[in-house]
């Protein structure tokens, strides 16, 4: 049956197969299952959608099957997952882990979508609770990222709108430019980045509030092309687990567990964090003690989207934007590993652009990056401009 069109709030929809679709939830569709986890045939894939429209759910069924896989869907809502944290206990958090780690350990992909009407859904779900979930269902997780084709990405809504003060509209607009950007040749421009990291032993960082030092050296840099979130843009590396010696500031907000937290401060010491401060410290510190390594750093990453510019409190988009890094307190993901174990993932991000407070990225003595845009010819590649 020939597809039909209609004109719905000024925008084109697409009848396919009865259903009337926004067409560019079939490019985004094809983008995840072509590129991002490269499906094959007779692959199968979890599907998990967390207050997605169903038609996009549909879409990317149908892009799946084309390629010859065999999709298992997950439907999820954020208010039920706070309902399911909010009384949980052992029994039952070990229960979800082997039921959940048995399915995926039973697919070769897995591509999570991840909507919220209000990001701070689960802001009161008691710490203690939070934890003991989250700990308890990290081999999951963790299992996932180091055994499957995975891609994750958000779900735009009113409320990511409002976080980044754009229209709805306007919004979707942004997100599905910047998720659908030309991703190979980003790729091919973080190659040079990539070999320098490898090589790379001690990283300064400079910014105001912010004097760290730490090395990297023999950890390697892996490249976040759109292979593993949409939208994506960063290399990323680890700092060796007990180098870290100064101060990171971090100059953008940030939302975890259900929290919002601004001006972060963060001084370590041999690697662990000794002394915190922020708007909300108190929280900050439960978080920080959830487990020994949540204090140690696992991840250290250069972002340089050149769509992203200000953040919106969603950590996909965030930890992208243009002439920004990232310094994570919690989990090393074993491709670029220092040993460190967390059921803590936090990505926190501090912008360098000239607007943000500028600052310095040094490796082994050498400029990197000054002011958010890179200095060395071979990386300049990576600037906004030459990205576009």
């Amino acid at each position: 049956m020939a597809a039909k069109s209609a004109v719905v709030f000024g925008r084109v929809f697409v009848y396919l197969h009865g259903i009337m679709t926004d067409p560019r939830y079939a490019k985004l569709a094809s983008l995840l299952v072509k590129y991002s986890v490269e499906l094959k045939k007779d692959d199968r894939i979890l599907l998990d959608m967390i207050d997605v429209p169903d038609e996009f759910a549909i879409q990317l069924m149908r892009a799946a099957r084309q390629a010859g896989a065999i999709p298992l869907v997950e439907t999820r809502h954020t208010r039920v997952s706070r309902e399911i944290m909010r009384q949980t206990s052992p029994a039952h958090a070990a229960l979800v882990r082997e039921i959940e780690l048995f399915r995926m350990k039973r697919v070769q992909a897995y591509i999570a979508v991840r909507g919220a009407d209000n990001a701070n859904e689960s802001a009161d779900v008691p710490n203690r609770l939070m934890s003991l979930y989250s700990k308890a269902v990290r081999p999951v997780q963790n299992y996932r990222i180091n055994k499957t084709r995975w891609c994750v990405l958000r779900w735009p809504s009113p409320s990511m709108a409002q976080a980044a003060n754009m229209s709805t509209e306007a919004f979707e607009d942004f997100y599905f430019d910047v998720c659908t950007m030309n991703y190979p040749k980003m790729a091919r421009a973080m190659l040079p980045l990539q070999k320098l990291m490898n090589r790379t032993d001690r990283v300064h960082l400079k910014s105001p509030g912010t004097d760290l030092q730490f090395s990297i050296k023999g950890i390697g840099a892996l490249l976040a092309e759109g292979k593993r979130n949409i939208p994506d843009g960063e290399v990323f590396s680890c700092p060796i687990k007990n180098s870290v010696q100064g101060v990171i500031r971090y100059n953008t907000p940030t939302i975890y567990a259900g929290t919002k937290f601004e001006n972060v401060r963060l001084e370590f010491k041999d690697g662990r964090v000794i002394k915190t401060a922020a708007n909300n410290t108190k929280r900050l510190n439960e978080i920080l003690d959830t487990d020994a390594g949540a204090r140690y750093v696992g991840e250290f990453s250069l972002g340089f989207n050149p769509y992203i510019l200000n953040p919106m409190c969603d950590i996909l988009f965030d930890e992208k934007i243009a002439g920004s890094l990232h310094f994570t307190p919690g989990q090393a993901y074993q491709q670029a590993d220092n040993g460190n174990r967390s059921a803590v993932h936090w990505d926190m991000v501090l912008i360098q652009r000239p607007e943000w407070g500028g600052g310095e990225v040094w490796f082994d003595g050498r400029l990197i990056r000054q002011d958010g845009l890179f200095v060395p010819r071979e990386l300049r590649p990576l600037n906004p401009k030459n990205l576009k």
